[in-house]
């Protein structure tokens, strides 16, 4: 027997689609997807079912998460906020991974997730392709991303990775550092490039243009860090370095430690995100924190809002305050 599953395949779009086209729910469909649809159900011969009409109609109380499967820690904090306040509301919880630049595996992790009732889908730190967003658009499920923002009109919650980017670097300007180094980051994607953006404008704003060497590219890794200092070399003429992640500091902290270079003394060392991961090295990592806890909890309010139809939520794009966090891995400049 012919399911929409085969339709699906057939069309190249989530059985969830097929369900609702089939069943004239089109409204926010491409005329041409509902005619790639139409004309592939009578192709293979389908004949409706009442279980798969039953599915479109079926109120699901899961959330899936999709977290993006960097190499970085901040994660873990989303996750057990989303889980505690879906846990308050009787939600359940999927959670399912993806590397994050990766059309192919985004594709199968959204698959998984839209081919079945859920109620939403929050997508950590994932930059999702062109047409894995309009997959995700096509399947009229409710979603949010957590931990990135865009330019465009897509709903987030998120820091304001510009922001963070010029904070940690003024931080460092501040304390009279010159020149500064950027380790670790992902500069093209939203986060990676705003960050770096932000570094940019606070060393412009006193004149400082980077040299090449001073930006050391990563994946947020704590082995982007072990690289990055290893490019800046035991003689380094960098006496600050922003680092993308707290993994990214740790590496960087590390690998000086190897040179003999004493943290904050002869190189300071600002991380991003303020897990806690922070305060379990020495000396403790000065950062700049983002309130994970509030993005979870944020993520759960706006999809529970979404399900019940409450007011239309008036803004789909918002910024959750970082806070900057001083220990032991920052110091002033050495005349």
């Amino acid at each position: 027997m012919i399911t929409i599953k085969d339709i699906a395949k057939k069309v190249g779009v989530a059985p969830s689609t097929v369900s609702r086209v089939l069943a004239n729910k089109a409204d926010f469909y491409t005329a041409e997807t509902v005619a790639k649809v139409k004309t592939a159900a009578r192709e293979l011969g389908y004949k409706k079912n009442q279980s798969a009409a039953d599915l479109v109609k079926q109120h699901s109380n899961v959330i899936a998460a999709v977290v993006s499967s960097v190499k970085t820690n901040f994660a873990g904090e989303i996750i057990e906020e989303i889980q505690k306040k879906a846990a308050e509301y009787g939600y359940k919880l999927i959670v399912v991974y993806s590397h994050s630049a990766d059309p192919v595996e985004q594709k199968s992790a959204l698959m998984t997730v839209i081919e079945r009732p859920v109620m939403g889908v929050l997508l950590l730190s994932m930059a999702l392709s062109d047409d894995n967003l309009k997959l995700l658009e096509e399947a009229q499920t409710s979603f949010c991303f957590l931990s990135m923002g865009f330019d465009d009109d897509r709903p987030f919650i998120s820091s304001d990775d510009l922001a963070i980017g010029y904070q940690a670097t003024k931080y460092l300007i501040d304390k009279g550092h010159r020149r500064i180094g950027f380790a670790g980051l992902d500069r093209y994607p939203n986060t990676g490039r705003l960050r770096l953006a932000g570094y940019q404008k606070a060393l412009a704003e006193i004149g400082v243009t980077p040299e090449d060497h001073w930006v050391q590219s990563g994946d947020y890794s704590y082995e982007s860090g072990l690289r990055a200092m290893q490019q800046y070399g035991a003689k380094t003429d960098l006496t600050g370095v922003v680092a993308a992640s707290d993994m990214v500091a740790i590496g960087v902290l590390n690998q000086a430690h190897l040179f003999k270079l004493s943290v904050p003394d002869d190189l300071s060392v600002i991380g991003i995100d303020g897990t806690e991961m922070c305060e379990i090295v020495q000396p403790q990592l000065t950062s700049i924190s983002q309130d994970f806890y509030k993005m979870g909890v944020a993520g759960v309010e706006r999809l529970r809002q979404l399900d019940l139809k409450q007011q239309v939520v008036k803004n789909k794009q918002e910024f959750v305050p970082t806070k900057l966090i001083e220990r032991g891995s920052v110091t002033y400049a050495a005349e």
